[in-house]
């Protein structure tokens, strides 16, 4: 009886501490967002999916207009993460690329700053155990 009973114990501690996992809410602000066309694709990726096509939490505005663009990504793990946002004007939910430019809108947190491929460490923030995040992320377009 005593040999069952430790793992199912341990089992139900893990399922209750899991119940009572925290999560915040991440407000997102995009500005300078250009009426291109296409859909608007913003990301959080963790350390290990950066720069890759995954990530966990995500929204996709279709065909947004001119200026700034407010969303809020509801429950969002505590933990480190990177977000990314792609205007996909030509929907082949890739980066268009022209001569290694980009040749579609895009943006990272501290985007502007950036002057060559970043690193995790250089985009990213934290999700606290509690309380929530607001993020600001400035669009930079291709002269057309």
């Amino acid at each position: 009886m005593i040999a069952i009973a430790a793992p199912l114990l341990a089992c139900a501690a893990l399922t209750f501490s899991a119940g009572w996992a925290l999560a915040g809410d991440v407000t997102v602000t995009l500005t300078g967002v250009q009426a291109r066309g296409g859909d608007l694709l913003v990301g959080l990726q963790t350390q290990a999916q950066f720069l890759k096509h995954e990530g966990v939490y995500g929204e996709r505005i279709e065909n947004p207009t001119a200026g700034t663009r407010t969303f809020t990504l509801h429950d969002v793990a505590p933990g480190d993460y990177s977000i990314t946002a792609l205007h996909d004007e030509d929907g082949n939910k890739d980066m268009k690329l022209v001569n290694g430019r980009p040749a579609e809108g895009w943006g990272m947190l501290h985007g502007e700053t950036l002057r060559a491929m970043p690193t995790f460490d250089q985009v990213k923030f934290t999700v606290p155990a509690s309380g929530n995040v607001a993020l600001t992320v400035a669009m930079d377009y291709p002269a057309n």
